[in-house]
């Protein structure tokens, strides 16, 4: 059973339809090993150099090739077997996180390396999201879509919590356990992609053009809620990321160590899976555009107090606050880039909406390195919660029609 070609009267709970089964085994298993290396990477290089601008470079290199491959990924994705281009880029990834542990083997303590590496497995990611994206509506009838994509948020977020708790741990025992982990755990996502099977797929893009190419930018920009939304979600955490300084307060401000540091890396999806849970039991049926501008001016606050804070229990809560905040923007965000976009060119605005996506995290993540290394990190941390508060309040003024929305639904 497909989205293409859906029976009349398909089962609406995704986990009764195998083939999608596998597909979110392979995004758990691979998003537990990016989670892992995540923190591996994140304290290796602080513990290397001792400079927060590093750690901003980290979340540039992943980024970088979103960005200048955005009109090529998504036709890729469009354009070709999409269970096929998530197969090899798991392959890449396999080999990147094999080269971070020869380099952790190695005596080498320059860091560049660790940086090729990155770009290479940011390229990997760049070709896979799109696809990945795109493929879910076509292992599901859209009678089980919305419970795919709520399935999908929080098996993302069940990553999130137990990744970086694992990434710390393993971290601690030594940097090649935590990368030959990693290794593994990306070699079995590859065996669940295997198992999906033959995944019917329409080829929308027979010719390659400019106008083919900018098809996903052309769709965003004609539909001012989605335009709103993605964007809103953009510059809120563009601002407000702390994820990035995380090493700085561990070691030096709270002072906990890799294993603490994986602690907070978990504080986000905690709360984040706490409000997946809720949504799929209580999904947002009215106000959806007010609740959403007010849990993005919550996600802004959280960070403030996060930034201020001294203590580590409260900064674990002000963290797990911040992933519940930010769990009702990837919510709305997701939900309304599936239902609303065709299949024809789901590929291409799936690859904008990644490059959004990789901005406010990624690149996100350069920003608060580059300002911590200029004024501190808890100046950094606060003045971007502030940023994110700020942002809520003119996107609700600027976006009428997402401020306006009462629900979800698709066109169809």
């Amino acid at each position: 059973m497909t989205a293409l070609d859906p029976p009349a009267l398909a089962s609406s709970n995704a986990l009764h339809h195998k083939p999608y089964v596998f597909y979110l085994a392979a995004l758990g298993s691979a998003g537990f090993a990016v989670q892992i290396m995540s923190v591996a990477v994140g304290w290796q290089v602080y513990d290397l150099t001792r400079n927060p601008l590093d750690l901003g470079f980290v979340g540039l290199a992943q980024f970088l090739p979103a960005l200048l491959l955005v009109l090529v990924t998504g036709l890729i994705a469009d354009k070709f077997n999409r269970r096929l281009i998530m197969g090899l880029c798991l392959l890449v990834e396999v080999a990147c996180a094999l080269g971070l542990l020869v380099f952790t083997l190695s005596a080498f303590r320059q860091v560049w390396p660790i940086f090729v590496i990155l770009v290479g497995f940011g390229t990997a990611r760049a070709f896979m999201n799109p696809a990945a994206d795109a493929l879910a509506p076509n292992l599901l009838p859209k009678t089980a879509l919305a419970h795919g994509i709520s399935l999908n948020s929080m098996t993302w977020q069940i990553t999130t919590i137990t990744g970086p708790v694992a990434g710390g741990l393993l971290y601690g025992i030594s940097g090649e356990v935590a990368y030959g982990v990693s290794m593994c755990l990306m070699a079995l996502a590859i065996f669940c992609v295997v198992l999906i099977g033959r995944v019917p797929q329409l080829n929308h893009a027979q010719e390659t053009s400019l106008a083919t190419l900018l098809a996903g930018f052309k769709f965003i920009r004609s539909e001012k809620i989605v335009l709103g939304a993605i964007s809103l979600d953009l510059f809120a955490v563009l601002l407000g990321g702390a994820v990035a300084l995380l090493p700085i307060y561990a070691r030096d401000i709270l002072e906990v160590g890799p294993w603490g540091l994986g602690l907070l890396r978990a504080g986000p999806g905690i709360g984040a899976i706490i409000m997946a849970i809720w949504l799929s039991k209580y999904p947002i049926k009215d106000h959806a555009g007010v609740i959403l501008f007010l849990f993005v001016a919550g996600f802004g606050f959280c960070t403030i107090v996060f930034g201020l804070s001294k203590s580590v229990p409260l900064s674990i809560v002000a963290l797990a606050l911040m992933g519940a905040c930010d769990m009702v923007s990837v919510y709305v965000r997701e939900t309304l880039m599936q239902l609303w976009t065709p299949d024809s060119v789901r590929g291409r605005v799936n690859a904008v909406n990644r490059v959004f996506i990789g901005a406010s995290n990624e690149l996100g993540e350069f920003r608060a390195g580059v300002v911590a290394a200029w004024i501190g990190a808890v100046a950094a941390v606060a003045i971007g919660g502030a940023g994110t508060m700020a942002v809520a309040f003119f996107w609700s003024r600027w976006f009428p029609e997402l401020r306006d929305a009462r629900t979800l639904s698709g066109k169809g």
